[in-house]
């Protein structure tokens, strides 16, 4: 499972770094020549028939700009045709530096964020486990340190409630960005508000298990006090 956290946290931190660079103007800007301009286009037909698209004829452009910054070479790759529009070989620009990548040609944005590559697929389609399974342990780290301070103890099937109820919060998260999406809101730093709103309800929840597991606790214990602790000195009188 680390094995797909970290990189899921790696690319969190960079498309939001980036978009907050971009929004507050703090990306390093320098003098670039665009060195190669190359082309890719695909075409086809979209869906139809049991695939339930519209059938037209679509054809989609993709460039690769080579850059000379100083005695670097740099490229970028998958940059949209509109995006693309009007750059030529030979061109002087201004490319906007995020940590030494080209997230910007004069003002434009050229980093590709989000986007329907291999990796970012598989992220995209295991994150409900990924979340899931961080909820799981954010309860379970809350259950112990509950323990840890008092007398209730709580088992797997008290932390299984508040779990399915995290879970249930975050997979509603998700169907909410995936709508947002298809209005064009992306945010960048979108992992974080399934697993944090899910995370924040399931712990909510144990905390009111934990409130009825004391009370119980309570009631079943004569004179209806807490129990006292023993481990007291030895030789000391009951």
């Amino acid at each position: 499972m680390a094995a797909l956290i970290l990189p899921l946290a790696v690319r969190t931190y960079e498309e939001t770094a980036v978009a907050l660079a971009r929004s507050n103007g703090s990306l390093r800007t320098a003098e670039a020549t665009i060195t190669k301009l190359t082309s890719h286009t695909e075409s086809g037909r979209e869906g139809g028939g049991q695939d339930g698209g519209s059938g037209d004829w679509f054809i989609h452009t993709e460039y690769t700009i080579e850059l000379r910054i100083g005695d670097e070479l740099k490229a970028v790759d998958g940059v949209p045709d509109d995006w693309a529009s009007g750059l030529q070989e030979g061109q002087r620009v201004a490319a906007g530096l995020w940590h030494g990548r080209v997230v910007e040609i004069d003002r434009r944005n050229v980093w590709p964020g989000w986007h329907p590559g291999a990796w970012d697929i598989t992220l995209f389609v295991l994150y409900p486990l990924i979340m899931g399974y961080l909820i799981a342990h954010a309860v379970a780290a809350a259950a112990y340190l509950t323990s840890l301070g008092g007398p209730v103890r709580l088992e797997r099937q008290d932390r299984s409630g508040p779990w399915l109820l995290g879970f249930l919060v975050g997979m509603a998260a998700i169907i909410v960005l995936i709508v947002w999406a298809a209005f064009g809101n992306r945010p960048a730093f979108w992992p974080l508000v399934p697993a944090g709103a899910g995370t924040t309800v399931a712990l909510a929840r144990l905390r009111v298990v934990v409130r009825r597991a004391r009370a119980a606790r309570v009631a079943d214990t004569p004179g209806g006090s807490t129990p006292p602790q023993t481990g007291g000195r030895p030789g000391a009188e009951a």
